[in-house]
Order: structure tokens, then C-alpha cells, then sequence
């Protein structure tokens, strides 16, 4: 059983979309702790909901010290998912996991990424624009936002009359339809 860590900020839509596919599918991944950096954030309820195990941290523990490494190691984390975590991981995390985190992000890369472009921020943006597509871009994580290797893409189109709500809607169906599967085919690959 090859185990996984889920780094989540918010509401852990993907993160129980994840684990419910997990549960359902007989690929040997089990995801093994959700952690976060908010100690109200609702995908702590749904750790609960789920009955796995989780840990919120504050920036110092994760920026500078190893106790999310111990951690992990505890655990026997193989890979580290990002759904929905909004800080940069840091140079030691990335290198006690090479190619092994790996994130989502609601538009297509590299148009629409780094620091502060997140969820209703990046669809705000595709409207304002006037973009005729979008899409999630899953990648491999580095020291840099939305900057590592890409994984998958997959684009919808927007109309003219798309609000951000709306966009947000078709990123989320793609999420939910994409990212469990890449996950998936990369650590079973």
C-alpha cells in the first residue's frame, strides 16, 4: 500500500473527492493523514467524517524545522498531494520528496499562476480577459509557485457570458473528473 499525505488550506472539496475515489478503487494508494495550515479549515471535519488522521501546523514548523518531515516519515508518506494548499513549499520538503508532490491549479499553466493566483482569484482574472479557455494544469511541485514540470492539462471552454462562478464551476468538474486518476496513473506508473 503506497501511502499519501493531502495538504489542504480550505474546504477539502478535492480532498474528499480523493478519497472517496481511494476507497472505491482497488490501486493500492491509501491516503494516510490530511495536513493543514489553518486549524478552522472544514477539510479538517472531513478528515474526521473519513477517519483519518491529521495535523495542523503553523509557517515556522513548516519553514523551519523537520517536524512536517517527521511527520511524513511517520506515517509512511510516499507522496504529498496538494488540494487546495495556498503556501510555497520549501527547499527541504522538496528535496525529502523529489517528483513526489504534487499539485493542482485551476487554470492552464503557465498563463494564470503564481503568488496570490488561486481559486476565485485566477477565474476573476479569466473573465476580466475575456479568455476563451481554461482548464487545470496538475504538475510536480518546485521551490517556485505553479512552476514545476506538468503533469496533465485538461481545458473547457468559456463563453462570453461566463461569470466567475461560472468558471469556477467548470474548473471544479474537471478537478473532480481529473485529478484523482493522474494521481493515480503517476504513482503507479
Amino acid at each position: 500500500m503506497k501511502n499519501i499525505a493531502l495538504f489542504a488550506s480550505g474546504s477539502g472539496t478535492n480532498v474528499e473527492n480523493i478519497i472517496k475515489y481511494f476507497q472505491n478503487c482497488n490501486c493500492n494508494i491509501q491516503p494516510k493523514i490530511i495536513l493543514s495550515n489553518k486549524k478552522d479549515a472544514y477539510v479538517l471535519k472531513r478528515a474526521e467524517m473519513f477517519n483519518i488522521k491529521s495535523f495542523v501546523f503553523n509557517h515556522s514548523q513548516l519553514n523551519n524545522t523537520n517536524d512536517i518531515i517527521d511527520i511524513l516519515n511517520e506515517n509512511n508518506i510516499e507522496y504529498i498531494i496538494l488540494a487546495g494548499f495556498l503556501w510555497l513549499i520549501p527547499s527541504n520538503l522538496i528535496k525529502a520528496y523529489p517528483n513526489k508532490i504534487i499539485n493542482i491549479h485551476p487554470a492552464l499553466l503557465p498563463k494564470y499562476g503564481g503568488k496570490g493566483m488561486y481559486g476565485d482569484n485566477v477565474h476573476k482574472q479569466i473573465v476580466k480577459n475575456k479568455e476563451t479557455e481554461s482548464g487545470i494544469t496538475i504538475h510536480f511541485v518546485n521551490e517556485k509557485y505553479d512552476e514545476g514540470n506538468i503533469i496533465f492539462q485538461a481545458k473547457c471552454n468559456i463563453l462570453p457570458t461566463d461569470t466567475a462562478d461560472d468558471v469556477a464551476n467548470k474548473i471544479h468538474k474537471l478537478e473532480y473528473n481529473h485529478f484523482p486518476k493522474i494521481i493515480e496513473r503517476v504513482i503507479n506508473k
